[in-house]
C-alpha cells in the first residue's frame, strides 16, 4: 500500500482505533439503575485523501430494562415517554446486538483493532452502554473498556465551548435545540463536529505527518 495511502486510513490516523459515535437518551443518571430509553450510533470513514465523514447510522428505542429506574425530572427534560407503544422499542439486546454487530464489521474493513467511543461528554453515554452490556450478556463488546474521544473537552479546547449547541454553533454547524435531546440527532450533529474537528486540524497541517525515510509497506 501506498505511503499516502496509509496515512489516510482511519486505522493510522486514530492508532489502530475505530471511532464511533454514540448518544443515548435515559431515565436518570446512574446506569447501573436507571433505563437506557435510546440509543443510536454512527461509524466514520476516510475518503481518499484523508477527510472524515459519517458512514453507517443506526438507532433504536429501547425498553426499559426489568426493575430499570424512570426518573420523572430526567423524562421531562428528554421529553420521552417509555410506555408510547408507538415508540416501536426493541430490548437493550437485540439493540446492541445490531449495533455491535456493525460496528465489529467496521473494524473489519477499516483494518482497525477496536472500537473507541465519540460522544459529547463521553464518560455519560460509555457508562450507559458498558452498564447495558453487562446486563444483556453480549460477548466480545467491540468497544474499548474506558478509552473515549470526548466531543465536549475537544470543543473546549478549539472552540471555548462545551455545550453542543454552542459547540456547533462555534463550529458553524446548523443545530436545531428543537430537536435535540433525541438520541438520533445528537448523534448526528455530535458526528458531524468530531468530522469538523479532526478535519480542521488536517487544514491546518495537523495531519498527515509525512516521514519521507519511513516505508509503511
Amino acid at each position: 500500500m501506498a505511503k499516502i495511502d496509509y496515512l489516510n486510513t482511519l486505522r493510522a490516523r486514530f492508532r489502530g482505533f475505530y471511532p464511533v459515535v454514540i448518544d443515548v437518551e435515559t431515565a436518570g443518571f446512574n446506569a447501573g439503575t436507571d433505563a437506557l430509553l435510546e440509543i443510536a450510533a454512527v461509524t466514520l470513514k476516510m475518503d481518499e485523501e484523508g477527510w472524515l465523514q459519517a458512514e453507517h447510522t443506526m438507532h433504536f428505542n429501547v425498553v426499559p430494562f426489568p426493575g430499570a429506574l424512570l426518573q420523572p425530572e430526567a423524562l421531562a427534560f428528554n421529553g420521552i415517554d417509555p410506555h408510547n407503544p408507538l415508540r416501536d422499542a426493541v430490548t437493550e439486546h437485540e439493540a446492541l446486538h445490531e449495533i455491535f454487530k456493525m460496528v465489529r464489521q467496521g473494524i473489519k474493513d477499516q483494518d482497525c483493532n477496536r472500537a473507541i467511543i465519540v460522544a459529547h461528554n463521553a464518560a455519560f453515554d460509555h457508562s450507559f452502554l458498558m452498564a447495558a452490556t453487562g446486563r444483556t450478556g453480549l460477548k466480545c463488546n467491540p468497544f474499548h473498556p474506558f478509552a473515549t474521544f470526548d466531543t465536549a473537552a475537544l470543543s473546549g479546547l478549539v472552540f471555548g465551548q462545551t455545550v453542543l449547541a454552542k459547540a456547533c454553533c462555534a463550529a458553524g454547524i446548523a443545530f436545531d435545540s428543537g430537536k435535540a435531546h433525541s438520541a438520533l440527532y445528537d448523534t448526528e450533529r455530535t458526528t458531524t463536529l468530531f468530522c469538523e474537528l479532526v478535519n480542521r486540524w488536517k487544514r491546518l497541517g495537523g495531519w498527515p505527518i509525512v516521514i519521507s525515510d519511513i516505508s509503511y509497506g
